[in-house]
């Protein structure tokens, strides 16, 4: 990956305090290895050297990317695995779909969820535009 140790640690522990790591073990014990995939996703996206990454088929310049990363919070994480747990659809990369679910999330989030309670709850959906 072409990175150090000392820069590796450090993106380590601003990730895991970005995206509340242990709060978020705590919370989803049965989805610890998920969590853990989706932390260790992250570190290596942001340590990538290239000038480009690809998610979802688009070529993104490595510093937009990293930026949105680093980004990420506890609920962009909550978000990610209520996507990867309620897909019922066949996925045949897991590593691209998590990939861009967390690059996508900080833009689609409130969308998702006024999405969600707007069918739980029609009576409170807006009709103004």
């Amino acid at each position: 990956m072409g990175c150090d140790i000392d820069e590796m640690a450090a993106y380590s522990e601003i990730i895991k305090e970005n995206i509340e790591y242990d709060a978020l073990m705590e919370r989803y014990p049965y989805e610890r290895k998920l969590v853990e995939g989706i932390f260790q996703l992250i570190l290596e996206t942001v340590l990538i050297k290239g000038e480009t990454i690809l998610i979802a088929s688009n070529l993104y310049p490595r510093e937009l990317v990293k930026s949105k990363f680093l980004k990420l919070d506890f609920t962009h994480i909550e978000y990610a695995i209520g996507c990867f747990k309620s897909n019922t659809t066949k996925v045949n990369n897991i590593k691209k779909y998590l990939l861009a679910t967390l690059f996508n999330a900080p833009s689609t989030i409130d969308g998702y969820y006024q999405a969600e309670v707007n069918h739980d709850f029609p009576q409170y959906a807006s009709s103004r535009y």
